[in-house]
């Protein structure tokens, strides 16, 4: 039974691979893959439980006689809920940065950002929009930032040709500014939620890779662009949509919203409580002043739900379940003992955290960055708290991920918007990318 609950974890690996091609969402994969290993796992209950766990298991029956219902009661309490419990701090917390990013991008915060990018010189162009979604990635998640971006540029630049290479630098930034820090990117903040690193600690390791890894290759496509790009450009005081709040008001709400999920490493670290609390302690205060500042609006039952919205929300729930479907099919894999035997076989046979990188780099850039990232971390979850070895594994997958955009949810958001071929890609830019991940690496090293 472990062999079919391994086989069909692989079979799910291969279809979020494929999905691409097979036009199956990756999301639907992911959660028939840990649904089913789960209902496979508790039929050979009592043979699993007892090679894993037999000491909890004898101490839960109290000295009653084990049955099949007293088995299944056992998993269901002390096995499968602690599964539950880390895809849903991992969902919670993704549902309130991105409501907290609904809410802003419904009140214009980031028309700001527009304003930043009025420039007919193409490089400018380019580096400013990267710029942002660099930072504003670190501090959000990395691919509603990407989404955000990308409309965006949609509708500054006429020209497919450059919106490809604009869109590829706005993907490359912000899964490079996505791994910088916890609150990110899915994997670190699988790993933080974990207690596997911190949050000061992460970020200046991968200060420099990150930084690498972003400014190498949008140096490179800023060479493929003309002097001059012609764009469009709307005045921002006026949106003609949901909301007419003052630009103030707006920037009062953007620093409500970015300022507080900056604060919420600072809260994990003075409560130790998870950090999805902290994320719907920011939300509520952000809802709150959202309220304040649209009562007119509402009254007059004014507010509109607008198209983009409705794009990042049907996102958003993709996303979450596609997160709670990886989680829990590791969890099955790894209670049926096939991950603690891979990890003594990669012990002994290759033992070297750097070659781990190097693989976990190179099954992210084909299959997928949050899922690669998650089987790896499972190998060595007992490590001590900020050890390399979790570095290097968040990284390389982060970075894994641009290389053929295959394994980055955003990366093919951008092929599906522009459509954009894989060979295409790496002829421009994906090989630029494995030279700036091994320059990163070697930093790492150095450092």
């Amino acid at each position: 039974m472990t062999l079919i609950i391994v086989a069909i974890w692989i079979a799910g690996l291969v279809m979020i691979a494929t999905g691409n091609m097979t036009k199956i969402n990756r999301a639907a994969s992911a959660i028939f893959t840990g649904t089913v290993g789960w209902v496979l796992y508790i039929c050979y209950g009592s043979d699993f439980v007892m090679s894993q766990h037999p000491s909890e298991y004898i101490d839960f029956l109290g000295g009653a006689s084990p049955t099949s219902i007293a088995v299944k009661e056992y998993i269901a309490q002390n096995v499968f809920l602690k599964y539950v419990g880390k895809g849903a701090e991992l969902v919670i917390f993704l549902l309130a940065t991105m409501t907290i990013v609904e809410i802003l991008n419904n009140n214009g915060c980031f028309d700001f950002f527009k304003e930043m990018l009025k420039t007919r010189k193409s490089k400018k162009l380019l580096w400013v929009m990267t710029f942002l979604t660099f930072i504003v990635s670190a501090n959000l998640d990395n691919l509603t930032v990407t989404t955000m971006m990308l409309v965006l540029m949609h509708e500054l630049i006429p020209s497919r040709r450059q919106r490809m290479i604009y869109g590829s630098a706005i993907v490359i930034a912000a899964n490079c500014g996505g791994a910088l820090t916890v609150i990110g990117d899915p994997i670190g903040l699988l790993l933080w939620n974990n207690g596997s690193v911190s949050a000061t600690s992460f970020s200046l390791s991968l200060a420099v890779p990150c930084l690498l890894a972003y400014l190498i290759p949008t140096w490179w496509l800023s060479r493929l662009l003309p002097e001059h790009i012609d764009s469009q450009w709307t005045s921002m005081p006026y949106r003609g949509d949901d909301t007419n709040l003052k630009i103030w008001q707006r920037l009062v709400m953007l620093i409500v919203g970015i300022g507080g999920l900056w604060f919420i490493p600072s809260f994990h670290a003075i409560t130790r409580l998870s950090p999805f609390l902290g994320a719907l302690c920011v939300l509520s205060v952000l809802w709150i002043v959202n309220e304040i500042m649209n009562r007119k609006l509402m009254n007059v039952d004014q507010m509109i739900q607008r198209r983009t919205p409705r794009v990042l929300q049907y996102g958003i729930l993709q996303l979450m379940l596609y997160v709670m479907g990886v989680v829990l099919a590791i969890g099955v894999v790894t209670e049926t003992g096939f991950v603690a035997w891979l990890s003594s076989q990669c012990h002994l046979y290759i033992n070297n955290v750097w070659v781990m990188g190097t693989i976990a780099a190179f099954f992210s850039s084909l299959l997928d960055t949050f899922a690669t990232g998650v089987s790896f971390i499972a190998l060595d979850s007992s490590l001590p708290e900020n050890d390399m070895y979790y570095k290097i594994i968040a990284y390389s997958c982060a970075m894994g991920g641009n290389v053929l955009m295959l394994g980055s949810v955003s990366g093919l958001a951008l092929m599906k918007m522009e459509h954009i071929h894989v060979g295409w890609f790496f002829k421009n830019v994906g090989w630029v990318v494995i030279v700036a991940w091994a320059l990163g690496m070697l930093s790492l090293w150095l450092f």
